[in-house]
């Protein structure tokens, strides 16, 4: 990656960090989106410099930067295009080259945590080909798809299981399909060379590293 843009988040009393965050990064999303080849690739990667993550604390920042192999890519992106109706809350920099000195590499990838009861009666909801709620709140009777056991419980609801905590930063999104909102879980993993690969919708890659400085 050869280009950035940083984008710096500037929350004010009516509008905090976190709903800054879900308004900035959707319409970042909606821009990526039309970016995508047919293949859904997207030349575009994201970063965030004042990641921090921590069983204690977790935190995104209040920055984050596009990546690009050149100009002309972020130019036809149109950052402030994007971002034009929060302006009073964003500023974005103009493109410019990465730094020749980088201190190291980093992966941000989605994570989806498995242990998430809306996700599972998400899940559920798709493969018995019912809506969302009626999952999420219906009674499940595993003595209807396997053989009882009585050392565990036999029925349960998704809505009643406790969400394990996570430690990894999220934005609150919605889902252009469905229009359900969601979290998007955004991990770091540190990585010592470059390496090139195609970024999703969300700028967001599982193995396409981007330049820390």
């Amino acid at each position: 990656m050869k280009y950035y843009q940083e984008i710096a988040l500037l929350p004010q009393e009516e509008i905090n960090i976190h709903f800054l965050w879900s308004k900035v990064f959707q319409q970042l999303h909606l821009g990526l989106v039309e970016m995508q080849d047919a293949q859904k690739r997207v030349p575009i990667g994201v970063s965030f410099p004042e990641y921090v993550a921590s069983e204690k604390y977790s935190v995104l920042g209040g920055k984050c930067r596009l990546f690009a192999q050149d100009e002309a890519t972020l130019t036809r992106f149109d950052v402030n295009k994007w971002l034009a109706r929060l302006s009073d809350y964003v500023h974005c920099t103009s493109i410019r080259p990465v730094p020749d000195k980088i201190s190291d590499y980093a992966i941000y990838q989605r994570q989806q945590p498995k242990t998430s009861p809306a996700r599972l009666a998400r899940r559920y909801a798709k493969r018995h080909n019912m809506d969302f709620e009626t999952a999420l709140h219906d009674t499940i009777n595993l003595a209807d798809k396997a053989t009882p056991n009585t050392t565990y419980q036999q029925t349960f609801r998704y809505c009643d299981m406790p969400s394990k905590a996570i430690s990894t930063p999220f934005i609150r999104l919605k889902s252009l399909s469905s229009g359900q909102d969601f979290c998007l879980w955004i991990k770091k993993s540190a990585a010592s060379e470059p390496v090139v690969a195609d970024f999703s919708s969300y700028g967001l890659s599982a193995s396409a590293t981007v330049p820390e400085f």
